[in-house]
């Protein structure tokens, strides 16, 4: 019987699953998720070759060790756990160390437990659940790969804050994130383009979490999200990028807890602090409130923003990609960002754009426009293989 990985892709409110067979290509098995962790769960699951599935999990939230058995079991339904290997999982932060897929022993995972502060949403539940994983399946191995890890060569002055060099050296840079995002959209131009893999190239990865990422021949130049991944863009409940000044206000004028700090800018703020109505695009585009509309409003005035900065690191646009929830379903978003970034030669067919087509820009625009669609489970399954070599 043909060995299988499996790679897990655990959000703050989400359990993404893939299982690729260890063979050239990664021929894909089976894919599916868990999705709205925190209050009626649903399960969705899609074969090739067989129509997709979706069930209703209950309506009470679903803790991770729930979640992982009821993947392990609709993949012991279809005689795929046995032949399971290798576990392949997203590790949002990487750190310093660890630039490359890597076997998630007791002494990583410890080392790795101790970045959790730098990503709070999404590091601790991705170790919870690697060590369920383990327990579970113990003769499998478990191998990570890194969010940060792509971001890992970019030049030295996009890593570095003015801060003390003590600091610098003590870890406090910009990392990056998103990275297995990247990586598969890289991959895709390479496939594409060969070498050149896009040229100039700036990647929207829009959801819930956001960030643009500057790539030269598919190698990270720079990109927005920084020490955390509150940095750049706002997004459904992260804030973006803020003056520092504005945390020592709220601490000393405000009196704020770091806690308090801490839950402001991660869960309180974003499109849904701006709007008051909701973190989730698809309603603000529905709403007629006028706050839902200033909140879009800004969203895409800041994308564009930064869209001029990278533009800038790079020396000019080849390529604008967009990726991503938000990125792959929200047209008019798609439209509007084009516009934004009109004066770098993007211009967006509509129809192609409203008909959800690969390539749209129209045939004046100097930047060639794509909607590529994430695969961070492919990502993390080439990082698996390589790692085992």
């Amino acid at each position: 019987m043909s060995r299988a990985l499996l790679v897990l892709n655990a959000g703050s409110s989400s359990l993404k699953f893939a299982v690729f067979g260890q063979a050239a290509g990664l021929p894909l098995l089976l894919r599916g998720s868990i999705s709205q962790l925190g209050h009626a769960p649903r399960l969705k699951i899609r074969c090739p070759g067989a129509a997709d599935s979706e069930t209703a999990l209950g309506a009470a939230p679903m803790p991770p060790d729930a979640a992982v058995r009821t993947v392990f079991d609709e993949l012991g339904k279809r005689d795929l756990l046995e032949r399971i290997g290798a576990v392949g999982h997203r590790i949002v932060h990487g750190g310093l160390t660890f630039a490359q897929p890597s076997v998630l022993d007791s002494p990583t995972l410890a080392r790795l437990r101790q970045l959790a502060p730098l990503a709070p949403l999404h590091q601790p539940y991705n170790l919870d659940i690697v060590e369920l994983a383990s327990g579970l399946l113990p003769a499998a191995i478990q191998i990570g790969a890194f969010d940060t890890a792509f971001h890992a060569g970019r030049p030295r002055q996009d890593r570095l804050y003015g801060l003390p060099r003590r600091l610098s050296d003590d870890g406090i840079i910009a990392y990056g994130f998103h990275g297995l995002s990247y990586a598969h959209v890289a991959t895709v131009l390479r496939a594409r383009d060969g070498a050149r893999a896009g040229g100039r190239t700036i990647v929207a990865h829009l959801g819930s979490g956001a960030s643009l990422c500057a790539m030269d021949a598919g190698r990270s130049v720079a990109t927005t999200m920084g020490f955390s991944a509150l940095d750049g863009l706002i997004m459904s409940s992260r804030c973006g990028s803020l003056d520092p000044g504005i945390i020592l206000h709220l601490i000393r004028e405000r009196q704020m807890s770091a806690d308090a700090v801490s839950e402001l800018l991660y869960e309180r703020s974003g499109l849904l602090g701006v709007s008051e109505l909701s973190g989730d695009m698809q309603t603000l585009l529905q709403s007629a409130d006028p706050h839902a509309s200033e909140a879009v409003e800004l969203f895409v005035y800041r994308i564009g923003r930064q869209i001029g900065s990278l533009a800038a690191a790079l020396g000019g646009l080849d390529t604008l990609v967009f990726t991503a929830g938000i990125g792959e379903n929200a047209p008019i978003i798609r439209q509007r960002i084009g516009a934004a970034a009109a004066w770098l030669g993007v211009d967006i067919d509509p129809a192609r754009n409203g008909q959800g087509e690969t390539s749209i820009g129209s045939a004046a625009s100097a930047v060639e426009v794509l909607v590529i669609a994430a695969d961070e489970e492919r990502a993390v399954a080439e990082g698996v293989m390589a790692c085992l070599g």
